[in-house]
């Protein structure tokens, strides 16, 4: 992802500014090298502020220009669009501001304003939500998905708005606008959306989640699990109703590790059997647990999905999966004792453990 923003975007971007009138010498003698995506866009958003016209107006006029540009896209205007909101809270002007939103709207047809619409929230947090809630009724679906991606309150990548976190429920309007969108790309972000405000107000999420219920059409339960999918992994009891699972009467064998040494790079293979005691068929959520070692030490879990399904009175569901220790960019392994439960409908049922060890010495 580092590469998105890299030397060859930077010289397109450069000749689509000339284009529009701007000599863009900050930006040609700007240098990206192993930064990671995130230092790489400020690099350019610096440079780009050198090269622009010092005022607001002046930088605005710039971008409209070359948006004219059908090349000028993509994510050279991730930049560009910070480049913006800067000039705009650095003119401290209200129309200036309005304005940068408006420029937002423009650029997120080619790529998303989600990013720098986050300083916009931070600067101006009611006058910024206003203007992204009348986004819900735009005729672009881009624009649409903005004003939900744009006010996450977790959004990957993003600075974060300490208001967002803080007042969960001032999204809802947006959200709720949105839920049956025509576009199943602004759906999703809805969803996402909503699964963010689980982390800060669980209950608050299952209840928006119980008005989409209500007045559903044929996506809504799709976006609905995908709102939910954190609470009932989480076992939420209310998330777990509106999804449909319900039972709680099981006998869970296992779940049983086959090889209680498993090397860095190989896979942990496990099985389990679950049994629905009850009298009623039971819709069940099976997950398991793994308690990775820190660190530190210590066990931290980690919920992963293994399937729903109905189980009928009596009938036993056989598990049998594994999860892979091969290298990767979004964990760190440590070596040592590791745990596995399982997890039926939130609740956890037994434990067995397993070490993680060098491949060196298992060999």
């Amino acid at each position: 992802m580092d590469e998105l923003i890299d030397a060859a975007l930077i010289t397109h971007l450069a000749g689509a500014l000339r284009q529009a009138g701007v000599r863009p010498a900050a930006l040609e003698a700007s240098r990206v090298g192993e930064e990671k995506l995130r230092r790489r866009v400020d690099i350019v958003r610096d440079a780009l502020l050198v090269d622009l016209p010092p005022t607001y107006d002046g930088t605005a006029s710039a971008v409209r220009a070359a948006f004219a540009d059908e090349t000028f896209t993509g994510w050279m205007l991730w930049p560009v669009s910070e480049a913006v909101v800067d000039r705009a809270l650095e003119s401290g002007s209200a129309r200036s501001f309005d304005d940068a939103l408006d420029v937002l709207a423009l650029l997120t047809t080619r790529l998303s304003g989600e990013f720098a619409i986050r300083s916009m929230l931070d600067a101006g947090f009611e006058r910024t939500l206003a203007v992204a809630a009348g986004w819900t009724s735009s005729v672009d679906l881009h624009v649409r998905r903005l004003a939900s991606e744009g006010t996450r309150s977790h959004l990957p990548w993003a600075r974060g708005v300490p208001e967002l976190v803080r007042r969960p429920g001032v999204t809802r309007p947006i959200v709720d606008a949105l839920y049956t969108d025509e576009s199943e790309y602004v759906r999703r972000s809805v969803a996402n959306h909503v699964n963010d405000l689980a982390r800060d107000d669980p209950d608050l999420a299952a209840d928006i989640v119980a008005g989409w219920l209500d007045h559903p059409d044929e996506n809504t339960p799709r976006v609905a699990r995908h709102a939910l999918r954190t609470l009932v992994k989480k076992g939420h009891p209310r998330a777990l109703e509106l999804m449909g699972f319900e039972g709680a009467d099981f006998r869970v064998d296992g779940p049983s590790v086959t090889e209680h040494e498993v090397p860095v790079g190989a896979e942990v293979r496990f099985t389990a059997r679950i049994i629905n005691t009850g009298t009623v068929p039971a819709r069940t959520a099976i997950d398991y647990v793994m308690h990775f070692r820190k660190a530190r030490g210590v066990l931290r879990p980690k919920v992963f999905k293994i399937m729903s399904r109905s189980i009928a009175p009596g009938e036993a569901v056989v598990v049998d999966t594994s999860y892979s220790f091969r290298a990767r960019t979004t964990r760190t392994f440590h070596l040592g004792e590791h745990a596995i439960e399982l997890q039926v409908n939130g609740r956890t049922y037994g434990r067995d453990t397993f070490r993680l060890v060098d491949p060196e010495e298992s060999s």
